[in-house]
């Protein structure tokens, strides 16, 4: 694993970490659910059900693949070695990222506008400077806008332990704001 990927998952697992009892439990993904939800209030049913899904699954494959001692946490020793193995977690990552970046486009045009954008990425609990950093990186349009599939693409890569350089890798460096 690339040293930027071991960046990358701890900092996802922190951030899933909502609760910050140190540990990934089924709570977790129920509150970022709710803040990820309030921050997409534009959105439509079908979007908000689809993220609902996606975090469900996400608790639900790692529970499954990592609680070996049934006791219903994932510590973070847990998470590092399986976050990034992209045969056992890949298909989960794709429906996450199919459905956040969908739930970024309310109007349904193919483009996300950067409030939103910040908005949804905050409720998850990123840095504001790095998301803006983040968003940069995915080369707007000159109304300040990206596609879609440009973040759900972003969002695999950032999975992805063999890849560098990429514009995910924004959101584990300190920006200034």
């Amino acid at each position: 694993m690339r040293d930027e990927a071991a960046k990358r998952v701890e900092l996802v697992f922190s951030l899933f970490d909502a609760n910050g009892n140190g540990v990934l439990d089924s709570g977790d993904f129920d509150l970022m659910t709710g803040r990820v939800l309030e921050a997409a209030a534009a959105s439509d049913d079908g979007a908000k059900d689809a993220i609902r899904s996606a975090f469900r699954r996400y608790w639900t494959t790692l529970a499954t693949e990592l609680d070996a001692n049934g006791d219903g946490v994932i510590s973070v020793e847990e998470f590092r070695p399986f976050v990034l193995d992209l045969e056992r977690f890949g298909p989960t990552v794709a429906e996450f990222a199919e459905a956040l970046s969908a739930l970024g486009d309310p109007d349904g045009d193919g483009l996300i506008e950067r409030p939103l954008f910040v908005s949804l990425m905050r409720a998850i609990g990123f840095e504001e400077a790095n998301i803006h950093a983040l968003f940069d990186a995915f080369g707007p349009d000159a109304d300040d806008r990206i596609t879609v599939a440009t973040w759900a693409a972003g969002i695999k890569d950032y999975y992805a332990p063999d890849k560098a350089g990429i514009p995910g890798d924004r959101l584990v460096t300190a920006h200034a704001v």
